[in-house]
This record gives structure tokens, sequence and C-alpha cells, in this order.
């Protein structure tokens, strides 16, 4: 009897495993290519539409760059809801989010190219918020200068960010906001070993905040980290594997999922499995993409996962939309 509830245990435990790693392509498409180059990606689903963020230029770094935002109602017909411009500096990294109030928050990041005789170029981290009036309210400056706050995630009422030095200390700070305006130091020097810069943010139910960072110095893998409220206290786990800019949601039930650049052989975007516990990786899907690709917006919906990327596989920098049943 104990070694057959043995066997059915481990049974379980393997087909739990393999379905874990299984997703299928229900769809993908491009749905915007008006610029020379479109890129850096972020999807949310509001007030019954999809909006995706990106940013637009004439190259992947350039000094023209500025904040599109297309909306749809269906997710297959796209158009131009609005865009968001910054005279003489080259807007990067768009992000959106719901705040409390059910107000709409948009977070990217400046590079005045104008100073390029300074080493490095300045960055400043900026927030714009619209509410039911439909106009934007901002810039505020958020953070520190020179530090890139990549993406806002709301909890009990507070909003985290985790920013990233851009003036050659590379390390990672963590903020938090009440406001969305006005972002204090949590962490001062969260991560500062191999080169930490872009992350995803979750907070699970039982309120334990995870973390999925990207490095590029000799240490070059991606890292998992955990920690409790207050946040001041992370553990980290190194996953072996070279990423970029990842995004990070968790499922109904629990699972953790990310969208990320994978380095392997073949450069992809691809849909991972995250296991923060044992600090690893598992690749599930690698989206159809190739060359320069990556930074995914995802949204879980109705059962499917939504993905916004970008990728120059088929010659032209573009944006594209994939469904993925998981």
């Amino acid at each position: 009897m104990r070694r057959n509830l043995i066997y059915a245990f481990l049974s379980v435990l393997a087909v739990s495993a393999a379905a874990a790693e299984k997703a299928e392509l229900v769809l993908a498409r491009k749905i915007w290519d008006s610029a020379p180059h479109n890129a850096f990606t972020d999807l949310i689903r509001y007030e019954g539409k999809w909006l995706c963020a990106f940013r637009e230029g004439k190259a992947h770094v350039s000094d023209d760059g500025t904040i599109r935002i297309t909306s749809s109602r269906d997710g297959t017909d796209w158009d131009s809801w609005d865009e968001i411009k910054m005279g003489g500096v080259d807007l990067r990294d768009p992000k959106i989010c719901i705040t409390p109030g059910g107000e709409l928050m948009l977070t990217t990041a400046g590079a005045d190219r104008k100073a390029e005789r300074q080493n490095p170029v300045p960055h400043q981290s900026y927030s714009w918020l619209r509410g039911k009036n439909n106009e934007w309210r901002g810039p505020f400056e958020i953070g520190d200068p020179n530090m890139w706050l990549w993406r806002v995630t709301w909890h009990k009422g507070t909003a985290y960010s985790i920013g990233y030095d851009t003036a050659g200390e590379k390390f990672v700070r963590l903020y938090r906001s009440s406001n969305g305006r006005q972002f204090d130091v949590l962490v001062p020097r969260l991560l500062g070993e191999g080169s930490p810069n872009e992350s995803g943010l979750v907070f699970q139910s039982d309120d334990t905040a995870i973390c999925l960072l990207r490095r590029d110095g000799e240490q070059s893998s991606g890292m998992v980290g955990r920690s409790r409220p207050p946040y001041t206290d992370w553990s980290w786990k190194d996953l072996g594997v070279k990423i970029g800019g990842p995004q990070l949601i968790e499922l109904p039930g629990g699972r953790l999922i990310a969208g990320v650049r994978l380095y392997d052989g073949k450069v992809r975007t691809a849909i991972v499995q995250i296991d923060a516990e044992a600090g690893k990786l598992t690749e599930m899907l690698a989206l159809p993409s190739g060359g320069d690709t990556s930074y995914p917006g995802l949204v879980w919906h109705e059962g499917i996962l939504w993905v916004s990327y970008y990728s120059s596989h088929e010659g032209k920098t573009a944006i594209y939309l994939a469904k993925v049943k998981l």
C-alpha cells in the first residue's frame, strides 16, 4: 500500500511538472509598424478595451523617442489612442497600470540626448496620471536623477518600483509611493552584483513580493528575489539563464509566468514559468520573434494569456500581439 501511494504521488508530480511546461500559441499577429522603429511594449485592459503602449523612433536609440498608446476593442483592429512627447528628450520603455483610484498611470524614462557630450547621458523617470476627464496630469519627476524606474506595481494602496542606476555604479534601488507622483526610497541598494537593471515585480496573495531581475555584467544570469513585508529584506537565487526585458505575472492558482528575451542559441521572446523557491526558469513557448525583440506586456484575460511584444524577425521592428493558452 505504501509503495503504491508513493508511486501515485510521484506520478502526480510528474504530470504536474509536464503540464506546467505546456503552452499553445493561439494567435500571433503584427498590430503596428508605423514608425521606422517600434519597440518596448506594455499591455493593459482598461475600461473594456485594450491599451498597448510602446516607443516610436528612428532607431533603437535615437533622439526622437515618443510614446504611442494604441487601443482596441477586440485585439484585432488597433487605432492610435494617444501620444506623449517631450521636446528634446528620448522617451523610452513606457509602462501602464491602473491606480487604486481607477486612474490610468503611465511611467517612462527620458534620456536627454542633447547632453551626449556628458558621459553618461542624463536620465530622469517620469509619471503621468489620467482620470475621468481624459486629460493627463504630469509629467512628474519620480525617483532620483539617473535612476531608471522600470515598472510600477500597486499593492494594497502603495506603488512599488525598482529603479536601476544609469550613472555608472550599476545597482538597483526599491522605491515606493502613495500617489504615483512622488517616489521615496525604501531600499537604497537592493542588489549590486552583476549590473542588475530591468525587472518584473508581483505581490502574491500572502503579500510575498517576487522580483524577476535582469543582469548584464560578468554575472549575466537573471535573478529571482523574494521578500515579506515591509520588503526591506530580500533573498535572491540565480536562475542560471540570461534574460532580457522581463515582465512577471501571477496566474490564478499561484503560478508565476514571465515574458522574457532568451539568448541561448536563437535570440527570441519567450513565455516561461518561474519557480521562485527553487530558483528555476522553464521555457514554455517561443513566440514568433528574433533579432531586435523582447519587452513584453502580459495580461491574463478569460483564461488566455495576452502578450504584446516587439520583434524584427520579419524585417522591420514592429509591435506584435500574441494569445497563449496555458
